[in-house]
This record gives structure tokens, sequence and C-alpha cells, in this order.
């Protein structure tokens, strides 16, 4: 029997006190066929004559709920799946290549994308988002050969499919890749007024940095690290040591230069986080062209705790709404502005 998305997500809803919204109900009627079209065995095959799309891209503006949709989604899915962050999916890739030095590239691509389907018939990457003009340059020919072996493509992004990399370096590198996109996918744009995350109470959000703020977080961390022991963690990144100071059983806690002012990036935050059950980020500035390379670490920063679902604390010179941001990352730092309303909140 076939699953019915719009009926099971209004149950959902119900059972946990959530507003039903009409234009999410609509977005779940997408699904729906998305799902018919590709994974039920006699319409698909009445579908794959005619084309059927693969992906289903959705985007949106921040706080919109298409995260809570598409995670509703995937849970009902019952076949081989993976949701996977974008940074970790490409430093995957290119750990594989890395591993098969000397390669051939097509081969090393049609092996990863092998490997791959052995282990899941839809990927699920949520805020899709490139900032990388390596990652742009291979993109093109990784997805095309994703799609050639039908693994099912879902993606959730503030942007449509044509604005993605947009001013990004050597751009023209991109677009191969946005065509297969294009001609792939089911594009669905979620729009609803407010931003469902910023309804929440900040509980966790200090500011601004003076001697009361201080006070403040100190008292708030002596709370949740009482009775756990203080250890100085050592993480090893590919051979390179990155010191956790103030540890204390997974507790960790930082200062916005120990993780943003340093030549870090995606692959160093996943291993940090990995270790981490809370997070404490302490004086983070405001953001502008001068601070550029320190704020686009933030966002992938933020972005790895939001995905591994990390509780965190942060202190700041201004209140959460009142950040301003250098002109090229002004779209992306709207997500996460988002995500740190919903991940210093407590409900």
């Amino acid at each position: 029997m076939a699953l019915s998305f719009e009926k099971e997500f209004i149950f959902h809803c119900k059972k946990q006190n959530l507003e039903i919204n009409y234009s999410q109900i609509d977005l779940l009627k997408k699904l729906q066929e998305y799902y018919q079209g590709n994974f039920q065995s006699l319409i698909s095959k009445i579908f794959k004559s005619q084309s059927f799309k693969k992906g289903f891209y959705l985007y949106g503006d921040v706080g919109v709920g298409k995260t809570m949709i598409l995670d509703f989604f995937f849970d009902q899915l019952d076949h081989k799946k993976l949701r996977l962050h974008f940074n970790e999916f490409m430093l995957s890739f290119h750990n594989f290549v890395h591993e098969r030095k000397g390669s051939n590239q097509e081969n090393i691509i049609n092996e990863f994308v092998k490997d791959l389907k052995s282990k899941a018939l839809i990927i699920y990457f949520d805020e899709f988002q490139v900032t990388n003009i390596v990652d742009a340059m291979i993109l093109g020919k990784l997805f095309d050969q994703i799609f050639k072996e039908d693994i099912k493509i879902i993606v959730t992004s503030n942007t449509k499919i044509s604005e993605l990399y947009k001013d990004g370096l050597q751009r023209d590198q991109f677009k191969p890749f946005i065509k297969i996109m294009e001609d792939q996918s089911f594009q669905y744009e979620l729009v609803i007024e407010d931003d469902y995350r910023k309804s929440n109470t900040q509980d966790r959000y200090f500011f601004p940095l003076d001697e009361e703020t201080n006070f403040k977080i100190n008292k708030f961390f002596r709370t949740i690290t009482k009775d756990k022991n203080h250890l100085s963690k050592i993480i090893d990144v590919k051979g390179r040591d990155f010191k956790i100071e103030h540890f204390y059983e997974g507790v960790a806690r930082f200062n916005f230069d120990d993780l943003c002012n340093r030549n870090l990036g995606a692959e160093d935050y996943l291993e940090i986080i990995k270790n981490c059950k809370f997070v404490t980020l302490d004086n983070i500035p405001q953001f502008n062209d001068n601070n550029s390379n320190q704020q686009k670490r933030f966002i992938t920063l933020i972005d790895v705790i939001y995905d591994k679902n990390i509780p965190l604390a942060v202190t700041a010179d201004q209140n959460i709404d009142q950040f301003t941001s250098s002109r090229l990352l002004e779209n992306s730092f709207k997500r996460t502005i988002s995500r740190l309303y919903e991940l210093t909140s407590v409900e």
C-alpha cells in the first residue's frame, strides 16, 4: 500500500502540537508525486519511460521549515538511504581520490559512485551550498554519474539552482553542474512569512561583551560542567593536532579566534565537534569585508554544529538580530543567524 505523506504529516504535526501549514502540505503533495515516480514499482516503470526526474531540489528562505519537511519525508522512506552534510560528502570523495592517487579521474568518479550506490539508493543533502572552487569544478561530472547510476538526490538550499555559487571564482566551471541539476530535478520553492525558529526564547545567547555577560557565561559554564573532569583534549586531524584547552567530558569551551581565526576548515570542525556534546563559543565579533575569511569559517562551523545537533551557548557584542555581514556572504549568513536562534534556544 502506498505511503500517504500528507496524512502521515498531519498526524505527526497533531501529535507534536505543531501548527499545520498549508504551504508545507502542498510541498508534501509534490514529494508524494516524486516518491511515486521513483520508488513505487509499477508507477515507476511508467514514469521512467517519461524520463522521470531523479532529484528533488527544495529551496526557500531560512526558517520556513525546509529541513523539517524533508527530515519527515526521509524518515518515511524504507530504502537504502544516507543523510549527509555536504562537506562530509565532498571530504569522503576527496579522501577516496587521495587513496587512489594516479588513477584516471573518470574511473575514480565511477568507482566512487558505485561504492556510493552500494550504500544508498537515495541521498539527502540538507542546506546544500558550494563555496570551494575545487568542489565546484568536480560536481558536474560527479552528479552526472550519480544520476546515471539511478541514485536519487533530495536537497534543501536557500537559493534556486541557477543562483548556486553565484559570484564564485571561475563560475563557468560550475555551469555544467547547474544544467545537470536543473535537467534532473524537480525544483520547488517553499514560501512562508515567518522564521519559526525566531519564535524560540533565547536562553544561551549572551550579549554584549562586558563584565556582566562574562559573569553570566562563566556561571553558566560552571553549572553545566559541575562534577565533570577537566581535561585538555588533543584531536588529530590527518596528522595535525588541535588542542581543546577547556574540555569537560564532552562539554567544550572555545574562543571565537580558536576556531575561526586559524587555518581550519570543514574537515577540522567535523573532527572537533565529533568529540563534543555541548559547545560554548565566546566573543563572536561583528562581520564585514575585512574579516570575511573568519566569517566564512564561522558559517561552516555553525553548519557542522547544527547538522550534528549539538547544543550551543555563545557570547557576542550585539543581539542576534544585529549582526552585520561581509557583502559576499550576506545570503549564506542569513541561514547562520537562523541556526544561531535555534541552537541557543531552549523550548
